[in-house]
């Protein structure tokens, strides 16, 4: 994933913690599709986090669409809410469709980020939190990385293996009670 993350220091104090936008790629070999990360106030680890973990879960969202156009608000608390949009390669329309990603969801994702990496998170808030930007300079730093996936889970929150193994388990018992 390519993400330009900014930090604009508005004048009024606003609740929300970022804005998530992206942009696609116009052909797949010229340019790869990039998400643009506004951080509003003074950056943190928590609050980076928290945004790139709204990039994740929009782009799994749009099931690997790279055409589409996403745009989110980072609210503490509530979570990210938005909207992504695409043109229908058939009728040629342009389609909405609204995002609402729980805060649940996204903290869950932004921890895993941060124990993935962590390290390239620290680093890049220092980089936007330094104070020898020249005047006038917008602080925007651009990273790639490429978070491992997470593991799927069943509704009652064990990992698709953990439950296929318990299936597994429980028809074998099914089939020896049976043979008996």
């Amino acid at each position: 994933m390519d993400v330009l993350v900014m930090v604009e220091e508005g004048p009024d104090p606003s609740p929300v913690l970022a804005r998530v936008d992206s942009v696609p790629a116009t052909h797949a070999h010229e340019r790869r599709a990039r998400d643009v990360v506004t951080l509003y106030g003074t950056p943190s680890s928590d609050s980076l986090a928290l945004a790139l973990a709204a990039v994740v879960e929009s782009r799994r969202s749009a099931d690997g669409d790279e055409g589409c156009f996403r745009h989110l608000g980072v609210w503490p608390g509530r979570g990210a809410v938005g909207d992504t949009a695409w043109r229908d390669r058939d009728t040629g329309e342009m389609r909405t469709v609204d995002l609402d990603i729980p805060f649940e969801v996204l903290s869950s994702t932004a921890s895993r980020l941060t124990n993935q990496c962590g390290r390239l998170i620290q680093r890049l808030v220092a980089g936007l939190a330094m104070p020898d930007w020249p005047e006038g300079m917008w602080r925007a730093i651009s990273i790639s990385f490429n978070p491992e996936p997470q593991p799927a889970v069943a509704g009652n929150g064990m990992s698709v293996d953990a439950m296929l193994a318990s299936v597994r388990e429980a028809e074998r018992f099914t089939y020896e009670y049976e043979g008996d």
